[in-house]
């Protein structure tokens, strides 16, 4: 039988009803877009350099719809890098350099059993404790972290992409110089700030 995007989603919907009873969170079943593509690549423009990414929405077509439906909204253009560890990740697109959060959609489900694995340049959502909070913060894994993934006893982080270009602008943000935060009440966040300038969902496969 011929996959399609949209049996993709629709077996992952009815996983969801049947393990969620809360019609409130998190989301199941977000918006559809760019439903011809199962690999779509987005353009993310930083002030170090262009970073392009091909997500993977036959493995995970809730996460990758999530992240194309911020592209698409423009709620990536402008903000920061935020969070910076070497050898671990590169986190951001949660905050503006004056650290205000843009307006969020609903959390989605946690798509980690998919088979994506959270190695070198590969893209995954970032979430709180629970399993299914993961909104609109993302990051690039710059190690094998397999303490990222699923388990036998507990969810993992979903995967919903990988780096085809721009590896080198990652190291080299991974390399800046970082401490702690008085606002963010973190460590590990740039001294000086590291910008997602734009994401743009590009036209033909890169």
């Amino acid at each position: 039988m011929r996959l399609t995007l949209k049996t993709l989603i629709l077996t992952t919907v009815l996983a969801c009803v049947a393990g969620n009873s809360s019609a409130a969170t998190p989301e199941c079943f977000p918006e559809v877009v760019l439903p011809d593509n199962l690999f779509p690549t987005v353009r993310l423009e930083t002030s170090m350099g262009d970073i392009v990414v091909e997500l993977n929405r036959m493995r995970a077509p809730v996460t990758a719809n999530n992240f194309l439906r911020y592209v698409l909204e423009k709620k990536y253009d402008n903000t920061i890098f935020h969070r910076v560890m070497p050898g671990f990740v590169v986190q951001g697109g949660g905050y503006t350099e004056n650290l205000e959060e843009p307006e969020l959609f609903a959390p989605i489900i946690n798509e980690s059993g998919n088979g994506l694995k959270n190695q070198p340049m590969t893209i995954a959502m970032a979430r709180f404790d629970d399993p299914h909070s993961a909104t609109n913060q993302f990051y690039f894994n710059l190690a094998a972290n397999t303490s990222l993934d699923p388990n036998s006893r507990s969810w993992g982080y979903a995967v919903f992409g990988q780096v085809i270009s721009g590896q080198e602008v990652i190291e080299a943000i991974a390399g800046v110089d970082t401490g702690y935060s008085e606002n963010l009440d973190a460590q590990d966040v740039p001294l000086v700030s590291v910008k997602l300038l734009s994401a743009t969902v590009l036209e033909q496969p890169h």
